[in-house]
């Protein structure tokens, strides 16, 4: 499946948060093989790819495994050992626990608390009073590391039943539905994953052993991994990710997920989406990654994602991104085979 990508309104709220120098961002950038350029560009996207190796050259730059984005650095390491201090543990509740503990040994802005009522299970973020107010960034990135570890441990992506954040809506808001299995909610008092209080139960299926290849690939195992079960528009996303050109139609993709097609439209208009924006933020994220990753040409990407020609094409990625493919890939990495 291909993974979404990131808006650079999503990577420039990363920089702003982390503080960065300008000289540590232009390196990072360089290191990621993205064009400074495209900084400018609030519509352009970064692939998981690139995303990922923009953090892991920001982490290095900043000695800071969150980014400079609370009071006390978290050093390179930390989210080794607190791994390694969870992997014993009998069930995901007894992890979560001592990763509570962990944390309060390690900062000093926010506790990690985890409750359960009438069925439901909470982990949000306490803030400590006098703590500063974190960028919303980083609570967000804080959820979505507590959330890709712990589906990591259990080995099963943990559906969730909605995640809260206390801040508005950013306007890259809709690259949060891309991140979680489950409705996001701007606004709320608290910021917190809500899942079914049953998985605390689950014992976790993760060794010392598999713990560095996990690392290797941070953030990407704790950021980007697939949505097998979830909302239905990752289900539908999956679909066509598969079957674009084959079976690319509302009416396969439904008769594929066994739906009438009214019931498809209805459920998606439920999440907030509809069939032709998936497919639509589906051929965006496959158009940037040939674009950018691929020496293929421009109306061999434009066929192959389905359109009738060159024109069509154009027309289609300026509206997605405010630019022609050209000028995108002119602005963008370097092409690699």
């Amino acid at each position: 499946m291909t993974t979404p990508t990131l808006s650079m309104g999503y990577v420039r709220a990363l920089f702003e948060a982390s503080g960065a120098r300008a000289a540590d961002v232009q390196a990072a950038l360089e290191e990621a093989g993205v064009s400074a350029g495209l900084v400018q560009h609030l519509s352009a996207r970064v692939t998981e790819a690139q995303f990922a190796a923009l953090y892991r050259a920001l982490v290095r730059r900043l000695d800071d495994e969150m980014l400079r984005f609370f009071s006390r650095p978290l050093r390179p390491g930390a989210l080794k050992f607190t791994c390694l201090s969870l992997l014993d543990a009998r069930n995901l509740q007894v992890a979560l626990h001592r990763w509570s503990l962990f944390l309060r040994m390690l900062q000093d802005d926010f506790q990690l608390a985890v409750s359960v009522q009438d069925g439901w299970c909470r982990i949000a973020m306490q803030r400590n009073a006098g703590a500063p107010t974190p960028a919303p960034i980083a609570e967000e990135l804080m959820l979505k590391l507590v959330h890709g570890v712990s589906s990591w441990l259990v080995g099963h992506k943990l559906p969730l039943e909605r995640v809260d954040f206390a801040f508005e809506a950013p306007a890259f808001a809709e690259d949060y539905q891309h991140l979680y299995p489950g409705p996001v909610r701007f606004g709320q008092p608290l910021s917190a994953l809500y899942l079914d209080a049953s998985w605390l139960e689950r014992p976790l299926r993760r060794s010392a052993q598999e713990l560095p290849e996990f690392l290797r690939r941070a953030p990407e195992g704790w950021m980007f991994a697939e949505f097998r079960h979830g909302r239905l528009a990752q289900r539908v996303r999956s679909h066509l990710s598969a079957h674009l050109l084959q079976e690319g139609s509302a009416q396969a993709t439904a008769h594929a997920l066994n739906l009438s097609v009214r019931t498809l439209h209805r459920r998606l208009a439920e999440e907030g989406t509809s069939f032709q924006r998936i497919k639509d933020e589906l051929r965006r994220d496959l158009a940037v990654y040939k674009l950018t990753r691929t020496r293929q040409s421009i109306a061999a990407i434009g066929a192959e994602l389905g359109f009738d020609n060159a024109a069509s094409f154009h027309r289609a990625f300026r509206l997605w991104t405010g630019q022609t493919p050209g000028a995108y890939r002119g602005r963008g990495v370097s092409a690699q085979e």
